[in-house]
C-alpha cells in the first residue's frame, strides 16, 4: 500500500488495489455458486474457450483474489463466464488441474502447458547416459536420476556434478578419452584418476551413484493401477493413478495404456512415499 500526505495535509492512500470495482461483465450467478470447497475453476471467453485454469482447497477465495488482481486485467476483460469442479480434496483438485491445462492450453497459464518429452540420466552401462521418456518407461526403469526438458541440461547437471566431486569427465562421458591418457580434470587434479587407473572404476561409479542419489526418480511402487480416496464436505471421490499417470475418477472399461507424466510424478511423489494419503489398490 502507498500513501502519501496531501496539500491540507490528510494522509492519503494510493494503493491502487482500493480502486478495485466487480467487472460487471461477468454474470454473478458463476461467482454466486463458487463453493469454499477444494476444486479447479476455469475462466471463460465469449466463445466458450479456456483462458485460464487453476485449483485451490477454497474455489470462491481463490477466484475472487483473481477479481481483485489488476495485474489480471487483460485476462479478466476476456472472461465472460467462471466454471468450477469440486474435488474431495487438494489432491484431486492438483491432478485435475494438470490435466485440464494439458488439454485445453490456455492462454494465461504458464506453467503445466505443453506435454514435455523428459529425458534423464541412467546408470546401468559403463558410462552415465542421457535416455528419453520414448526410450524407456520411467515410471518402470531403476537407475534414473533426475528429470530434464533437455539433453544440455542433463549434461549440465553431469558437469557441475564431476566439477564439485571431483569426477572424472572421461567416465562420466562428458569427454572422449583414450586408455590411460589423463583427462582435462585430472590434468588440473580435479579428478582423482579414474581415467588413468589410479581411482578404480568400481570405486569412481560408487562416487558417482552417491552423487547423484538426490536426484533419483523412484519407479511406479505399486503392481498395478491405484485409487487416492479423499473426502470434503460430503464429497468422496477416488483419483486413479497408474505408473505416475493420472486416469481420472472412473475405472476404465478398458486397460489403458500409461505414460509417465512429470507432473503427477512432482504432485504424488512425496506425499504418497510418504505414507500420508489414502490408497486403494485396484
Amino acid at each position: 500500500m502507498h500513501t502519501h500526505v496531501n496539500a491540507v495535509g490528510l494522509l492519503v492512500c494510493t494503493d491502487p488495489a482500493t480502486n478495485f470495482s466487480y467487472p460487471a461483465h461477468i454474470p454473478r450467478d458463476c461467482i454466486d455458486s463458487l463453493p469454499r470447497q477444494p476444486g479447479v475453476y476455469i475462466f471463460r471467453d465469449a466463445a466458450g474457450i479456456a483462458l485460464y485454469i487453476g485449483k485451490s482447497v477454497n474455489i470462491r477465495q481463490r477466484v475472487l483474489s483473481h477479481l481483485r488482481t489488476l495485474e489480471e486485467a487483460q485476462m479478466l476483460a476476456r472472461t465472460c463466464r467462471i466454471e468450477h469442479e469440486r474435488t474431495g480434496g487438494e489432491i484431486g483438485a492438483l491432478l485435475r488441474e494438470a490435466q485440464l491445462i494439458k488439454e485445453h492450453q490456455p492462454v494465461f497459464n504458464r506453467k503445466l502447458r505443453r506435454i514435455r518429452e523428459m529425458c534423464s540420466i541412467r546408470l546401468g552401462g559403463a558410462l552415465p547416459e542421457v535416455v528419453f521418456a520414448k526410450e524407456a518407461d520411467f515410471g518402470r526403469t531403476e537407475g534414473l536420476f533426475g528429470l530434464f526438458q533437455t539433453r544440455k541440461a542433463a549434461q549440465e547437471t553431469l558437469r557441475n556434478m564431476a566439477h564439485s566431486d571431483g569426477l572424472c569427465s572421461v567416465m562420466t562421458g562428458l569427454e572422449k578419452g583414450a586408455p590411460g591418457r589423463p583427462c582435462f580434470a585430472r590434468q588440473l587434479k580435479r579428478c582423482r584418476g579414474a581415467c588413468t587407473g589410479e581411482e578404480s572404476a568400481t570405486e569412481h561409479a560408487a562416487r558417482v551413484r552417491a552423487a547423484l542419489a538426490p536426484l533419483r526418480v523412484t519407479p511406479w511402487p505399486y503392481p498395478g493401477a491405484i485409487a487416492i480416496v479423499e473426502k470434503s464436505d460430503g464429497l468422496r471421490q477416488r483419483q486413479l493413478v497408474d505408473n505416475w499417470c493420472y486416469l481420472g475418477t472412473r475405472q476404465p472399461r478398458r486397460k489403458r495404456a500409461t505414460r509417465f507424466d512429470v507432473d503427477v510424478y512432482r504432485i504424488l511423489a512425496r506425499p504418497l512415499l510418504e505414507g500420508g494419503l489414502t490408497i486403494e489398490q485396484l
